[in-house]
């Protein structure tokens, strides 16, 4: 293999690892569940993450004025609600489903960056995955539970705003509004977390759990994408990350054992294929970011 093919395969690697990693990390996350709730392994994650990259990353360095702590502050929260809401959906339905119905809220800001006649084909294929998924049922045995899908939605909802204000603050802070904004989420939901579960969470038998969580989710991931975004075109960065709900399926089928229907993998399909037409045609190209 040539030296300018490695070169080129090699980010498209890394880009893989991490979503592997993510979503892997979701699977490891629902072994928490019984002992701690959703609630619990969120405020875990958000802590033992932001420690992590608080000593890695060092964001103290660099001075941030008011407007610029207003824009990671809200990048920090709709971070969290968007773990918190998503583990909420994790609790009631497949990983591979809440991905897809989750993933609705990238695919929206990338639409309404554009004005062009043909992104209206990408809305309807993503409706129409949207209705495979919520109106019918799956032969598998797994119909997707109301209240878990209105969760994956409202995480979408976040993950659309920790898109916007986290290029916002990206571009003016770099790196450290990763740190910054974790670091803010966990002040804000460990404290729901402690008050909800109580000292279960410090539980011996659960922490190294949580650190599984922590760096597969999160710390891992989001060093992986650093490294791999500057290395490739956005077009292709957009078009590889939205091949993560499949992902998600995979590792829910792998390491959970949720095998969904013919029709739910056609409905994943379509959100994939929506949001892979939107990232090659839209004029402004809006990068996903991990998820969950």
């Amino acid at each position: 293999m040539s030296a300018s093919m490695r070169a080129r395969l090699w980010p498209v690697a890394i880009l893989i690892v991490a979503m592997t990693s993510i979503q892997s990390g979701a699977s490891l996350a629902t072994s928490l569940f019984p002992a701690i709730g959703p609630t619990g392994t969120t405020a875990m994650r958000l802590l033992i993450a932001s420690l992590i990259l608080l000593a890695v990353l060092r964001p103290w360095r660099r001075r941030i004025n008011a407007r610029g702590w207003r824009t990671i502050a809200i990048y920090g929260a709709a971070l969290g609600l968007m773990n918190l809401l998503f583990y909420q959906a994790l609790n009631r339905i497949p990983l591979g489903i809440a991905v897809a119905l989750e993933f609705t809220g990238p695919l929206a800001v990338a639409l309404l960056n554009s004005r062009r006649w043909l992104d209206l084909c990408w809305v309807a294929m993503a409706i129409s995955g949207l209705i495979l998924l919520l109106l019918l049922g799956g032969e598998s045995g797994w119909d997707v539970d109301p209240i878990g899908a209105a969760y994956a939605l409202g995480a979408g909802v976040c993950w659309a705003l920790y898109i916007l204000f986290g290029q916002k603050a990206g571009t003016d802070h770099g790196t450290q509004t990763a740190a910054l904004g974790i670091t803010i989420a966990a002040l804000i939901f460990f404290p729901i977390g402690l008050v909800e579960v109580g000292t279960a969470m410090f539980s011996p038998a659960l922490l190294p759990l949580a650190l599984g969580v922590a760096v597969l989710s999160t710390a891992l991931p989001y060093t992986l994408e650093m490294i791999a975004m500057p290395k490739l075109p956005t077009h292709t960065f957009g078009t590889l990350m939205s091949l993560e709900p499949a992902v998600a399926a995979l590792s829910g089928l792998v390491f959970l054992g949720q095998a969904l229907s013919l029709t739910q993998w056609l409905a994943i399909a379509l959100v994939i294929a929506a949001s892979i037409g939107t990232t090659l045609t839209g004029q402004k190209p809006v990068p996903a970011v991990a998820a969950g």
